[in-house]
């Protein structure tokens, strides 16, 4: 069995994904794709399609979950991902704001690494 702490990431950050992947965008002929990785604890959110004659291909959002943090990568939501996650449960010194750099995440109050 695996680290509860990281097993109970791992629900919260797929029920995230999970939420937002039953959002189909309003316009256009675009799809809505979950990417889960348990294995590898890559969780994404794509939007793949056609927007009248521009191709769409796109992720969303990217969680990564490593040595028992999760990492935003990227959050191309509207909403607030980070305060989604604390709100599951998971604590801010266990949230690395991966797409921020590593000078400006010491000043964030979430974990630097």
């Amino acid at each position: 069995m695996g680290n509860p702490r990281t097993e109970k990431y791992r629900s919260i950050v797929r029920q995230v994904i999970d939420k937002y992947a039953r959002f189909k965008p309003s316009h256009g002929e675009i799809r809505t794709e979950a990417v889960i990785d348990i294995e590898n604890d890559h969780y994404e959110l794509l939007h793949v399609g056609w927007n009248g004659p521009t191709r769409v291909h796109g992720s969303v959002i990217h969680i990564d979950i490593i040595d028992d943090k999760v990492w935003v990568e990227h959050d191309g939501t509207d909403a607030e991902i980070v305060k989604e996650l604390e709100d599951a449960g998971i604590p801010k010194e266990h949230i690395v704001l991966g797409f921020k750099s590593p000078r400006v995440r010491k000043h964030t109050g979430y974990a630097t690494s």
